[in-house]
């Protein structure tokens, strides 16, 4: 799977993709995570990417021209499956849309700055739009990060104990269940008694009922 970002900010990218799990992931040759400094498409000698926007207000726009050759160029080049735009009104991220992407091969990412980008872009090119939260950051970088790492550790091969992900929190629409290791017993403060059983069987049916006891205290929403 190969991941084109692309950013005025490349150095802000460099360590989240250069540890862990989403390392592995690179040096087994299971994703391919490239990065592209937006500035290099630039049409003019400042190499500025931004501009005045039209009707007055606050704040620069990410200009068209820019942001259309570097898609452009990326799409000459193999057939893409998405055109991602960070953006804090798309739709928020969860676990079902990361693994919607995790069976994808290619995926370009946009990672906006300033006031946001050219609406002709998201028009144009991007075919989804999505946001990590009700908030505004400074820049795409970080949200883009975050689906890169949402959707690797999914891909088969990542993770050194592939179901490892299939229990994770929000998948089956629910919360992870309270998980414990060694020493059992901690200052008095005891490990369940069911988890040190060896009772397969009993140890699922636990969890799962841990699962919806916190699923309901905490996401309710989630049963809806």
């Amino acid at each position: 799977m190969r991941f084109d970002i692309i950013t005025v900010l490349p150095a802000l990218l460099e360590s989240p993709f250069a540890h862990s799990i989403l390392q592995r992931a690179q040096k087994k040759g299971i994703a391919e995570i490239v990065v592209h400094n937006l500035r290099e498409y630039a049409t003019n000698k400042q190499k500025s990417v931004d501009d005045y926007q039209y009707g007055g207000g606050s704040g620069m726009v990410m200009s068209i021209e820019p942001f259309a050759a570097c898609i452009e160029k990326l799409q000459a080049e193999r057939d893409y499956d998405e055109v991602i735009f960070m953006s804090p009104d798309g739709v928020t991220l969860n676990q079902s849309t990361a693994n919607e992407l995790s069976i994808k091969k290619n995926i370009i990412i946009l990672c906006g700055h300033y006031k946001g980008i050219d609406q002709r872009i998201r028009d144009i090119f991007v075919t989804r739009e999505i946001s990590v939260g009700d908030y505004v950051l400074s820049g795409g970088e970080l949200p883009a990060a975050v689906v890169v790492d949402a959707v690797v550790r999914l891909i088969p091969g990542v993770l050194n104990d592939e179901t490892s992900a299939l229990s994770d929190s929000f998948q089956g629409d629910l919360l992870d269940a309270p998980v414990y290791t060694r020493p059992a017993d901690w200052r008095g403060n005891k490990v369940p008694d069911i988890l040190l059983s060896g009772h397969e069987a009993k140890v699922n049916e636990w969890r799962h009922e841990q699962a919806l006891e916190r699923t309901k205290i905490r996401r309710p929403d989630l049963l809806e």
